[in-house]
């Protein structure tokens, strides 16, 4: 320690990933912040900016009792040793990159930092810059100093996420784990050069148990990422990228059997269009997307089109304690800027062990399962950040709504409960039921069958199963109408799709506290897609109140207007 304060070093502090580690902790008093890079200048401006009220330490409560913070001048080119004594951190990171450029010399910052008793960490996504840093591991123990690689979301988080889900296992055979940036976040060109470097380039992962060489950004998976507790990201492609994870994951876990790590990104068009790309440095055509780079960083700020909303995920496969076939996923979505501050969330919790007298043991290594999935998401509620875990048993079939929920299930109130609980069952109870008035909601009602309006209106619901399909015919006074309710599969999986006659609409179910709303995602007529702009719209929820099961229904639309609306109760038969 640096007097009574932490004396934390920030290479490339005022960059994408490195300013927002400081905007972290800029709040923390026990801390000293050097905010250091090339520039001076910027690292002068980015300190004054976070010192203001308007600042990011400000955006997270922080003022004049927090870290204190310095703008430094540093070069990795430069004498590092002078640098550094003349500096004085108890802890360096390196937030900087690409790390993929890193080729002579590449581990100089850190050799740097052991021999003079220095911690390092920092936020490396390059496979072989990760992979190699445990070569210098006998001369971190001789030091009594830890250097850990990689504290970022590959691999620290995705390593936390599989150690959650590796209870669940008798032995894990597939592993994929990937990155949906938001559209709306800018990415820094370090991050774009370090993508770029790799495209069309074979990238090392397993296939069958054995070796194998991919493509990078061509390889592709479909996912859709979904935490159980809020609407899931749009389905989309995520393409191979080379990433930690694909030389780590084969020495910690026996019998693998395939790997994948890949980015998702908004609008799906674009990413596509940086697929072509690859592949023309495939066939040769290209020498490499590097020199395109920051035209690419530019493209991507552009055309910012989709939610403000990212994600990852993590996927295991393999077979459960008896025998069976399981998978298993962990899902995390951010909403609006949260998202960037996920990379340095993993810096953030070591330095609050530190602070607490918690140090990892010495050496120099991956950073891979560092830390606790609980870590992570002590960090995440500091943010509008959801994370969690579903579960799927081949040979163990569940309700239709559970297997859409996962583990927010268990948080539904008992009347919602009993409800879904799946199988064939009857409901009744009471509505109250309004009807558009305009021609066009007339003929819609006319065609799917919707009731008549009326008050206190006696409604039956009679649910049956039907392989994994659930038909549900309501009844209302002396009329009846059906639909179907499926999961959804493929761009639709982890949602809920509902038929009306020749209306197919697909639906997010969303806990909130003892509400479970439906929020339509996307719909068809007689299997057409239409947009989404103009699809069904209106509050849909059930909840529970008095103990009774109350729904709310509204069916309507820009060019419908109001269709029908009905909202009343339902008890379970015995």
């Amino acid at each position: 320690m640096s007097g009574e304060r932490l004396s934390l070093l920030i290479i490339g502090g005022y960059g994408t990933f490195g300013g927002r580690l400081a905007q972290l902790l800029g709040e923390e008093p026990r801390l000293r912040l050097l905010i250091a890079g090339r520039s001076l200048e910027k690292a002068d401006d980015f300190v004054a900016d976070l010192r203001s009220p308007k600042g990011g330490a400000g955006r997270l409560g922080g003022n004049d009792l927090g870290a204190r913070l310095q703008a430094v001048a540093f070069d990795r080119d430069g004498d590092l040793a002078e640098q550094l004594t003349r500096l004085k951190p108890d802890l360096v990171v390196d937030a900087s990159g690409p790390f993929q450029s890193f080729t002579r010399d590449a581990y100089k910052v850190v050799q740097a930092c052991i021999d003079l008793d220095i911690d390092y960490a920092d936020l490396a996504d390059s496979t072989g810059f990760v992979a190699g840093i445990g070569a210098l591991d006998a001369q971190a123990k001789a030091k009594g100093v830890f250097a850990l690689s990689g504290l970022s979301s590959l691999p620290a988080l995705s390593f936390a996420a599989l150690e959650a889900m590796a209870p669940h296992f008798s032995r894990i055979e597939s592993v994929s784990a990937g990155i949906a940036p938001s559209a709306h976040v800018k990415i820094g060109l370090n991050v774009v050069k370090a993508i770029a470097s790799y495209a069309g380039r074979p990238v090392a992962l397993l296939r069958e148990g054995r070796p194998a060489s991919g493509s990078g950004l061509i390889d592709d998976i479909r996912v859709t990422i979904a935490p159980p507790d809020v609407a899931p990201l749009a389905s989309r492609k995520f393409l191979l990228v080379d990433a930690p994870d694909l030389a780590l994951l084969p020495s910690r876990l026996a019998g693998l059997q395939s790997t994948f790590t890949g980015v998702g990104t908004e609008p799906q068009a674009l990413q596509r269009l940086l697929s072509a790309a690859a592949r023309l440095v495939r066939l040769r055509l290209l020498p490499s997307l590097l020199p395109f780079a920051r035209l690419l960083q530019r493209a991507s700020h552009r055309f910012a089109i989709g939610d403000h909303r990212g994600g990852m995920f993590v996927r295991a496969g393999g077979i459960d304690g008896e025998g069976r076939k399981l998978s298993c996923s962990w899902h995390l979505i951010a909403e609006g800027d949260d998202g960037p501050f996920i990379p340095v969330i993993g810096v953030e919790a070591l330095v609050r062990r530190l602070l607490e007298g918690k140090r990892p043991e010495s050496g120099a290594r991956p950073a891979a399962g560092e830390l606790s999935l609980k870590d992570f998401e002590a960090a995440f509620r500091r943010f509008s950040i959801t994370s969690g875990i579903r579960l799927e048993r081949e040979e163990e079939p569940l309700p239709l709504y559970r297997r859409i929920l996962g583990s927010a299930w268990q948080k539904l109130p008992p009347a919602l409960a009993a409800i879904h609980a799946g199988g064939a069952r009857t409901a009744s109870g009471r509505a109250r039921i309004e009807r558009g008035r305009g021609l066009i909601a007339r003929l819609v009602a006319l065609a799917i069958g919707f009731p008549p309006a009326g008050d206190d209106v006696p409604v039956t619901v009679r649910f049956a199963a039907e392989g994994d399909t659930e038909i549900w015919t309501r009844t209302f006074g002396n009329r009846n109408f059906r639909s179907w309710q499926a999961e959804g599969k493929g761009r639709d999986q982890h949602l809920l799709v509902e038929v009306f006659g020749p209306f197919r609409v697909v639906l997010a179910l969303v806990p909130e506290e003892n509400r479970l709303r439906l929020v339509v995602r996307g719909w068809r007529f007689f299997g057409l897609p239409l947009p989404l702009f103009l699809a069904p719209d209106g509050e849909t929820y059930e909840e529970e109140r008095d103990g009774r099961f109350h729904f709310h229904v509204e069916i309507g639309g820009r060019l419908t207007g109001l269709v029908v609306r009905y909202a009343g109760w339902l008890v379970v038969e015995e």
